[in-house]
C-alpha cells in the first residue's frame, strides 16, 4: 500500500527528508554517501542559526553540473543543495506547527475530487523498491492504468506539461501557495506596522539564499524540492478549481462538469465527454499557470479522441511494437539504437538498455562470434545522444570490456570513448560514471569534473562553506567524508545491475 509523505507526522518526515536518496536523486555511483554528513549536520545545535544572509552573497553555494533533457540542446542544471542549507530547510519545513499548516493545506489543495495528484513523494509502499522505482511504479498504476480505465467513461482527452518547470517556478510563489496570494502581499503593503512571520517567506528566503538571492527557479535534483514545487503545482490545481467554479456560475451555455484531471507533478491528463470541455479547461489552466510565472508546453499538447492508444507514451507503444529478443547482442542492440533515434532519452529507452544489461549481457561468461567494438560503438552513440542513459550504459560496457581478452582492445577502445565525448559540453555527469568504469584499475585517473576530483581528493571543495559562521558547521565539511573509500575497495570491477536499477534489490 502506497503511502505518501503527506501522511506522515513531523518527526517521520523529518527522518525522510534527510535520508540520502531523499537528497539526492541524482544517479551516482553507490561510493558517493551524504547521509555521514547529514546526520552529523542535524545533530549539530547551530544548523538552526546558519548566516543565510551571508550565502546569498555568493554564486557557488550549491554543487551545479549541467545535463541534457533531449539528447540535443535542452540543457538543465541538477544540484546538490548545499548541506547546511538543506538541513536546515529541513528543520524549518518539519516543525510540528508548520507540518501541521502544510498538511492541512494540501488537504484543501485536494478538495476538488475531479482533480487527482498523484506526484507526492512516496514515503513506503511495502517492497523495497528505491525512491525512483516508487515513484515509476506509482506513475504506471495512478496514471497509465487509469488512464486506460478512464476510456470507459470518456470520450476525449488532452496530454500537456508546463514548460521548463522547475527554472521557471518564481520563489515567492511559495507563500502564496501556503498561505493565499492575498495575505501574503496585504502584508507586503504595510512596512510600516510588524511583519508577520509566514512559513512560506521563510522557505522562499532559504531557497533564495542558495541561489545567489536569485527568485527565479528552484534547485533540481532532490525529493524535498519536488516536494516545493508540489506546493506550487497543488496550488494551481485549487486555483483552477476556482476558475471553474466561477466559470460555471455565469451565463453559459455548457457548465463544466464532466471531466477528470490527472496530474503527475507538471504532467496534466484532462479526460472529458467532449472537446469542447477540454479547451475550455485548458484555457482556464493556461490562465492559471499564467498567475504563477509558468506557462503550458505547446509542443507537447495535443487532444486525442482514441484514449486508449495514446493515453501510452510513444516510446513505450514503439517498444512494444519492435520485434525484440534477436539472438546476437548486435542485433537486439540496433533495436534499441533504433528506439533511441526515435524517441531520444525515453523512459523506455532506460528500461530497455537495463533489461539488455540484465538479461543479456551482465549473465555473459564470454564472447561467441561478438565483435566488441561494434558494440561499444552502437552503445556510444546512444549514450552520446542520451545522457539519461549514461549509468546503464556504463554498466553494459564494464561487462563487455571485461569479456574482452585483449588488453590492447580495451586500451583503444576507451581512448576512443573519451574522444568521442571530448566534442560534447557538459558531461560532468558521464564523467562521474566513466570514474566507476575505472576506478578499480585506475583509482587516480584524472577526470576535469570537480566529483571525480573529490574522489582523487577527499580536500577537494564541492560546497561553499566560507559563508558558515560557526567554525563546528565548518569542521564538519572538512573531516566527513561523502566518499566510501570502504566501499570502493570492496567492488568489482565490472558494474553490477543493482548499482544501477531504478527498482533496487
Amino acid at each position: 500500500m502506497m503511502k505518501t509523505i503527506l501522511e506522515l507526522s513531523n518527526t517521520e518526515a523529518k527522518e525522510y527528508f534527510l535520508k540520502q536518496e531523499s537528497y539526492c536523486n541524482i544517479d551516482l555511483p553507490k561510493y558517493f554517501e551524504f547521509q555521514p554528513l547529514l546526520n552529523a549536520l542535524a545533530q549539530n545545535a547551530n544548523i538552526g542559526n546558519i548566516a543565510l544572509g551571508n550565502a546569498k552573497k555568493f554564486d557557488n553555494i550549491n554543487y551545479k553540473f549541467l545535463t541534457n533533457k533531449d539528447g540535443k540542446f535542452a540543457w538543465r542544471p541538477l544540484q546538490l543543495i548545499h548541506p547546511a542549507i538543506y538541513v536546515n530547510l529541513v528543520n524549518k519545513i518539519t516543525k510540528e506547527y508548520n507540518w501541521n499548516i502544510i498538511v492541512e493545506r494540501f488537504r484543501k489543495f485536494q478538495s476538488n475530487e475531479n482533480i487527482k495528484c498523484y506526484s507526492i513523494p512516496i514515503a513506503s509502499s511495502g517492497d523495497n523498491k528505491s525512491q525512483k522505482g516508487k515513484s515509476i511504479f506509482n506513475w504506471w498504476q495512478q496514471i497509465e492504468q487509469q488512464s486506460l480505465e478512464l476510456a470507459l467513461d470518456y470520450d476525449c482527452f488532452m496530454n500537456t506539461d508546463i514548460a521548463d518547470c522547475y527554472s521557471s517556478i518564481y520563489t515567492h510563489s511559495i507563500p502564496w501557495a501556503l498561505h493565499g496570494e492575498k495575505v501574503i502581499k496585504t502584508d507586503f503593503l504595510f512596512p510600516s506596522t510588524p511583519r508577520k512571520k509566514f512559513l512560506g517567506n521563510d522557505i522562499d528566503t532559504t531557497i533564495q539564499s542558495m541561489q545567489y538571492s536569485q527568485t527565479n527557479g528552484i534547485p533540481q535534483g532532490s525529493v524535498l524540492m519536488d516536494f516545493i514545487a508540489e506546493m506550487i503545482l497543488g496550488y494551481a490545481d485549487a486555483k483552477l478549481t476556482y476558475k471553474i467554479k466561477n466559470y460555471n456560475r455565469k451565463e453559459v451555455k455548457y457548465k463544466i462538469s464532466d471531466y477528470t484531471i490527472l496530474r503527475y507533478r507538471d504532467d496534466y491528463r484532462i479526460f472529458a465527454t467532449n472537446q469542447e470541455t477540454l479547451v475550455k479547461i485548458a484555457k482556464l489552466l493556461t490562465e492559471t499557470l499564467f498567475e504563477l510565472n509558468l506557462k503550458l508546453n505547446s509542443q507537447k499538447t495535443f487532444i486525442s479522441d482514441n484514449i486508449v492508444r495514446d493515453v501510452i507514451k510513444p516510446d513505450k507503444s514503439y517498444w512494444n511494437e519492435a520485434k525484440q529478443g534477436e539472438k546476437t547482442l548486435q542485433k537486439h542492440l540496433f533495436l534499441i539504437h533504433s528506439l533511441a533515434e526515435k524517441h531520444p532519452n525515453s523512459g523506455s529507452l532506460a528500461t530497455a538498455l537495463t533489461k539488455f544489461l540484465e538479461e543479456r549481457v551482465y549473465p555473459l561468461k564470454l564472447f561467441k562470434e561478438e565483435n566488441s567494438k561494434v558494440i561499444v560503438s552502437i552503445l556510444v552513440d546512444i549514450a552520446y545522444k542520451n545522457p539519461r542513459t549514461y549509468p546503464v550504459v556504463t554498466a553494459i560496457l564494464s561487462t563487455i570490456l571485461s569479456l574482452e581478452i585483449n588488453s590492447k582492445t580495451v586500451v583503444e577502445i576507451f581512448n576512443s570513448i573519451e574522444k568521442r565525448f571530448d566534442k560534447i559540453p557538459n558531461v560532468g555527469h558521464l564523467q562521474v560514471w566513466l570514474q566507476r568504469l575505472t576506478i578499480k584499475a585506475d583509482r587516480d585517473k584524472d577526470y576535469p569534473e570537480t566529483l571525480c576530483q573529490k574522489v582523487i581528493n577527499t580536500d577537494t571543495a564541492i560546497w561553499n562553506i566560507d559563508w558558515l559562521n560557526h567554525q563546528n558547521i565548518k569542521d564538519l565539511f572538512i573531516n566527513t567524508s561523502i566518499i566510501n573509500d570502504t566501499e570502493i575497495d570492496e567492488m568489482q570491477q565490472i558494474i553490477e545491475p543493482n548499482e544501477i536499477s531504478v527498482f533496487g534489490y
